[in-house]
Protein backbone atom coordinates (compact mmCIF):
# COMPACT_ATOMS: atom_id res chain seq x y z
CA UNK A 1 0.00 0.00 0.00
CA UNK A 2 2.63 2.92 0.92
CA UNK A 3 4.57 1.32 -2.30
CA UNK A 4 1.65 2.49 -4.46
CA UNK A 5 1.04 5.45 -2.65
CA UNK A 6 4.77 6.87 -3.16
CA UNK A 7 4.52 5.29 -6.83
CA UNK A 8 1.50 7.67 -7.42
CA UNK A 9 3.37 10.46 -5.85
CA UNK A 10 6.10 9.76 -7.76
CA UNK A 11 3.88 9.77 -10.78
CA UNK A 12 2.19 12.99 -9.95
CA UNK A 13 5.58 14.80 -9.89
CA UNK A 14 7.31 13.21 -13.28
CA UNK A 15 4.22 14.33 -14.89
CA UNK A 16 4.20 18.29 -13.36
CA UNK A 17 7.81 18.40 -14.17
CA UNK A 18 7.48 16.93 -17.74
CA UNK A 19 4.48 19.15 -18.53
CA UNK A 20 6.95 22.26 -17.68
CA UNK A 21 5.33 22.62 -14.20
CA UNK A 22 2.38 23.98 -16.37
CA UNK A 23 -1.63 24.16 -14.12
CA UNK A 24 -4.14 23.11 -15.44
CA UNK A 25 -7.20 25.65 -16.12
CA UNK A 26 -8.76 23.62 -12.44
CA UNK A 27 -6.02 23.91 -11.09
CA UNK A 28 -5.64 27.29 -11.88
CA UNK A 29 -9.02 28.56 -10.18
CA UNK A 30 -8.41 25.96 -6.96
CA UNK A 31 -5.47 28.34 -6.32
CA UNK A 32 -4.84 30.66 -3.96
CA UNK A 33 -4.78 34.05 -5.24
CA UNK A 34 -1.46 35.65 -4.31
CA UNK A 35 -1.43 37.95 -0.77
CA UNK A 36 -1.22 41.67 -1.64
CA UNK A 37 1.43 43.18 0.29
CA UNK A 38 0.27 44.90 3.56
CA UNK A 39 0.87 48.60 4.51
CA UNK A 40 3.96 48.75 6.56
CA UNK A 41 2.78 49.35 10.36
CA UNK A 42 1.81 52.71 11.62
CA UNK A 43 4.26 54.02 14.23
CA UNK A 44 3.10 54.80 17.88
CA UNK A 45 1.22 58.00 18.08
CA UNK A 46 1.68 60.62 21.04
CA UNK A 47 -1.22 59.93 22.57
CA UNK A 48 -1.95 63.92 23.01
CA UNK A 49 -1.61 63.83 19.34
CA UNK A 50 -4.46 61.65 18.58
CA UNK A 51 -7.05 62.01 21.99
CA UNK A 52 -8.66 64.57 19.85
CA UNK A 53 -9.79 65.91 16.60
CA UNK A 54 -8.33 69.45 17.62
CA UNK A 55 -5.20 67.66 18.77
CA UNK A 56 -4.89 65.20 15.07
CA UNK A 57 -5.13 68.54 13.64
CA UNK A 58 -2.81 70.62 15.60
CA UNK A 59 -0.30 67.67 15.61
CA UNK A 60 -0.68 67.68 11.43
CA UNK A 61 -0.78 70.80 10.62
CA UNK A 62 2.23 71.05 13.45
CA UNK A 63 4.52 67.92 12.15
CA UNK A 64 4.83 69.77 8.48
CA UNK A 65 5.77 72.97 9.76
CA UNK A 66 9.06 74.60 10.59
CA UNK A 67 12.32 75.82 9.85
CA UNK A 68 13.88 74.14 6.77
CA UNK A 69 15.47 71.12 7.97
CA UNK A 70 14.17 67.24 8.66
CA UNK A 71 10.57 66.56 10.08
CA UNK A 72 9.83 63.95 12.32
CA UNK A 73 8.03 61.52 9.83
CA UNK A 74 7.40 58.80 12.63
CA UNK A 75 5.11 61.54 14.48
CA UNK A 76 3.74 62.00 11.12
CA UNK A 77 3.48 58.59 9.83
CA UNK A 78 1.23 58.32 13.33
CA UNK A 79 -1.07 60.16 12.72
CA UNK A 80 -2.26 57.83 9.52
CA UNK A 81 -4.05 54.57 9.00
CA UNK A 82 -1.72 52.14 7.33
CA UNK A 83 -3.89 52.42 4.13
CA UNK A 84 -4.39 56.26 4.26
CA UNK A 85 -4.43 58.13 0.85
CA UNK A 86 -3.90 61.58 0.01
CA UNK A 87 -3.83 63.73 -2.77
CA UNK A 88 -4.53 67.31 -4.69
CA UNK A 89 -6.25 68.68 -7.04
CA UNK A 90 -4.14 69.78 -10.11
CA UNK A 91 -4.69 72.67 -12.69
CA UNK A 92 -3.33 71.78 -15.89
CA UNK A 93 -1.59 74.41 -18.26
CA UNK A 94 -4.53 73.54 -20.62
CA UNK A 95 -7.13 74.33 -17.67
CA UNK A 96 -7.98 70.74 -17.48
CA UNK A 97 -8.38 69.44 -13.80
CA UNK A 98 -6.59 66.13 -12.83
CA UNK A 99 -6.59 64.54 -8.85
CA UNK A 100 -2.71 63.03 -7.64
CA UNK A 101 -2.98 60.45 -4.87
CA UNK A 102 -0.37 59.21 -3.07
CA UNK A 103 0.81 57.15 0.24
CA UNK A 104 0.96 59.32 3.79
CA UNK A 105 5.17 58.02 2.58
CA UNK A 106 4.65 59.19 -0.85
CA UNK A 107 4.11 62.55 0.50
CA UNK A 108 7.26 61.94 2.56
CA UNK A 109 9.36 61.13 -0.23
CA UNK A 110 7.60 64.38 -2.67
CA UNK A 111 8.19 66.91 0.33
CA UNK A 112 10.90 65.50 2.62
CA UNK A 113 14.00 66.93 0.39
CA UNK A 114 11.90 69.84 -0.11
CA UNK A 115 11.91 70.88 3.60
CA UNK A 116 15.21 70.03 3.99
CA UNK A 117 15.97 73.08 2.14
CA UNK A 118 13.18 75.19 2.63
CA UNK A 119 11.35 76.90 5.51
CA UNK A 120 7.40 75.67 5.65
CA UNK A 121 4.74 76.82 7.94
CA UNK A 122 1.10 75.96 7.28
CA UNK A 123 -1.31 76.78 9.88
CA UNK A 124 -5.38 76.33 9.68
CA UNK A 125 -7.17 79.45 9.14
CA UNK A 126 -11.14 78.19 9.78
CA UNK A 127 -12.47 74.94 10.31
CA UNK A 128 -15.56 73.02 9.44
CA UNK A 129 -16.24 69.61 10.97
CA UNK A 130 -18.97 67.37 10.57
CA UNK A 131 -19.13 63.61 12.73
CA UNK A 132 -21.22 60.63 12.69
CA UNK A 133 -20.18 58.14 15.49
CA UNK A 134 -16.68 57.03 14.93
CA UNK A 135 -15.97 58.96 11.52
CA UNK A 136 -15.47 62.68 10.87
CA UNK A 137 -15.08 64.94 8.11
CA UNK A 138 -13.36 68.07 8.44
CA UNK A 139 -13.17 70.93 5.68
CA UNK A 140 -9.69 72.88 7.07
CA UNK A 141 -8.67 76.23 5.17
CA UNK A 142 -4.60 75.90 5.44
CA UNK A 143 -2.38 79.17 5.09
CA UNK A 144 1.16 78.42 3.52
CA UNK A 145 4.25 80.63 4.71
CA UNK A 146 7.71 81.06 4.14
CA UNK A 147 8.13 82.23 7.54
CA UNK A 148 5.77 82.29 10.78
CA UNK A 149 4.79 86.37 10.38
CA UNK A 150 5.08 86.31 6.26
CA UNK A 151 1.72 86.69 4.17
CA UNK A 152 0.48 83.45 3.11
CA UNK A 153 1.73 82.12 -0.55
CA UNK A 154 -0.66 80.06 -0.73
CA UNK A 155 -4.21 79.11 0.42
CA UNK A 156 -6.75 76.14 0.31
CA UNK A 157 -8.40 73.28 1.80
CA UNK A 158 -7.69 70.09 3.06
CA UNK A 159 -10.50 67.81 2.87
CA UNK A 160 -9.85 64.92 5.67
CA UNK A 161 -11.52 61.92 6.93
CA UNK A 162 -10.91 61.13 10.51
CA UNK A 163 -11.62 57.71 11.97
CA UNK A 164 -11.93 57.01 16.05
CA UNK A 165 -11.42 53.44 16.98
CA UNK A 166 -12.61 54.02 20.21
CA UNK A 167 -8.93 54.59 21.64
CA UNK A 168 -7.90 57.85 19.40
CA UNK A 169 -8.35 59.30 15.93
CA UNK A 170 -6.52 58.40 12.74
CA UNK A 171 -6.46 60.04 9.54
CA UNK A 172 -8.05 57.96 6.61
CA UNK A 173 -8.05 60.35 3.87
CA UNK A 174 -6.85 63.90 2.76
CA UNK A 175 -7.52 65.75 -0.47
CA UNK A 176 -6.84 69.26 -0.73
CA UNK A 177 -7.51 71.93 -3.12
CA UNK A 178 -5.59 75.48 -3.34
CA UNK A 179 -6.61 78.93 -3.92
CA UNK A 180 -6.36 80.79 -7.75
CA UNK A 181 -8.10 83.47 -9.55
CA UNK A 182 -11.03 81.36 -10.59
CA UNK A 183 -11.31 79.61 -7.45
CA UNK A 184 -11.46 81.64 -4.43
CA UNK A 185 -11.77 80.55 -0.87
CA UNK A 186 -15.98 81.37 0.05
CA UNK A 187 -16.28 83.32 3.23
CA UNK A 188 -17.66 80.45 4.91
CA UNK A 189 -14.41 78.73 4.97
CA UNK A 190 -12.65 81.99 6.45
CA UNK A 191 -14.52 81.92 9.50
CA UNK A 192 -14.14 80.16 12.22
Amino acid sequence: MRVRIFANIFLIVLVMICAGGKLTAQEKSQEKPAAASAPAPTPAANPRDVESIDAIMGALYGVISGPAGERDWNRFRSLFLPEARMGAVRKKPDGAFSASSFTPDGYVERAGSYFKEHAFFESEASRKTEQFGQEAHVFSTYESRNAKEEKPFARGINSLQLFNDGKRWYVVSIFWDEERADNPLPQKYLTK
